[in-house]
């Protein structure tokens, strides 16, 4: 199993930057692939970015050339960290945010969650 668990979470005014954490611990070997979602109140689950199996980066649409996601790294043995960095936010980014990794078969991965992070753009 992969444990995910992020930082970085918190209230900003719109413009302002917030860099988000996510640890991965457990069967990290088994990843293939990492992202961050958030969900908004009374809203879909949605991607905000993610990274795949061989490294290609994803964006929605509503975050390109605000937000970028680092690719992850190996922190130890069986620890790996990625992070989301989040510039000029609008309070239109307000959401918990989620991050995520794919394990398993390519073709129906096993999804991992954590528990996700508010992040709060006041205007």
């Amino acid at each position: 199993q992969v444990q995910l668990a992020e930082s970085g979470g918190g209230l900003v005014q719109a413009g302002g930057s917030l860099r988000l954490s996510c640890v991965a611990s457990g069967s990290t070997v088994s990843m293939h692939a990492t992202g961050w979602y958030r969900q908004a109140p009374g809203k879909q689950r949605e991607l905000v970015a993610s990274v795949s199996s061989g490294g290609l980066i994803n964006y929605a649409d509503s975050v390109k050339g605000r937000f970028s996601i680092s690719r992850p790294i190996l922190r130890d043995s069986a620890t790996k960290i990625w992070d989301l960095q989040m510039n000029m936010l609008k309070p239109e980014d307000t959401a918990v945010y989620i991050c995520n990794a794919k394990s398993g078969n390519f073709l129906s991965p096993n999804d991992h969650w954590g528990q996700g992070t508010q992040v709060t753009v006041s205007s």
